[in-house]
C-alpha cells in the first residue's frame, strides 16, 4: 500500500457521526503514522478564553484583546495540556513542523510570546488532542466515519468557527447538509 498519510490534512466528520467528543467537527491531523494519528479539532471552542489559562500560568497579556482570544477543546485526550497550532513555524522549544510554515508546538514559551505581543501572526489554541491507535483512524474512514482532504490555513486560522466544518467540506466539493446519514440506504 503506498503511503497514505494523513499529515497536514484535514479530517471531516459525516454527519452520520454521533460519537460527542466529534459530531460535525473538523480535525486537522498533526501526526499520521503506522503507529496511529493526533490531530486537533478546531471548531469546538470551550468557554475558556486565553486569560484564563494565562492566570493559570501565571502570565500576564500585555494587551487586552489578546486576552479574548477563544481557546478550543482540541480532542478528548490530555485536555490539562496545551497546543498551538501556528504560522509562521518560528523556533519555539517543542514544535512539530506541519509544513514549511505551520507549526503546532506544545511548549510554555509560545504561550508567553502570544501574551506579549511577540507570537506568531496566526494561531489556533486548543487544550487536549484527538488520537488514535495502530490502525483505528483508518478502519474509522473505511466505516465512512470520516472524509479527508487537504488542509487550508484560512479554515485553521481565519475562518468563522461555526463554518469550519461546512467550510472544509466545501473545499472538496461535498454540501455536507446534502448527505444521507443512513450510511449504505438508498
Amino acid at each position: 500500500m503506498a503511503n497514505s498519510y494523513l499529515n497536514n490534512q484535514f479530517l471531516i466528520a459525516m454527519p452520520a457521526l454521533i460519537d460527542p467528543n466529534f459530531s460535525h467537527t473538523v480535525t486537522y491531523i498533526c501526526d499520521h503514522t503506522p503507529q496511529g494519528a493526533m490531530g486537533i479539532i478546531l471548531n469546538r471552542p470551550t468557554e475558556l478564553i486565553f486569560a484564563d489559562l494565562l492566570e493559570q500560568l501565571g502570565i500576564e497579556a500585555a494587551d487586552d484583546d489578546l486576552a479574548n482570544i477563544p481557546v478550543y477543546h482540541g480532542g478528548p485526550v490530555q485536555v490539562e495540556r496545551g497546543f498551538v497550532i501556528h504560522k509562521p513555524l518560528g523556533d519555539w522549544d517543542s514544535t512539530l513542523a506541519m509544513t514549511n510554515d505551520i507549526g503546532l508546538t506544545m511548549s510554555q514559551d509560545i504561550i508567553e510570546a502570544i501574551a506579549h505581543g511577540v507570537g506568531p501572526q496566526k494561531y489556533h489554541v486548543a487544550l487536549g488532542y484527538a488520537g488514535w491507535g495502530e490502525g483505528q483512524l483508518e478502519e474509522e474512514i473505511l466505516s465512512n466515519a470520516w472524509l479527508t482532504g487537504p488542509s487550508d490555513e484560512v479554515i485553521v486560522f481565519d475562518e468563522p468557527v461555526e463554518r469550519r466544518w461546512q467550510a472544509a467540506a466545501n473545499a472538496l466539493g461535498i454540501e455536507l447538509n446534502l448527505l444521507s446519514p443512513d450510511v449504505g440506504h438508498a
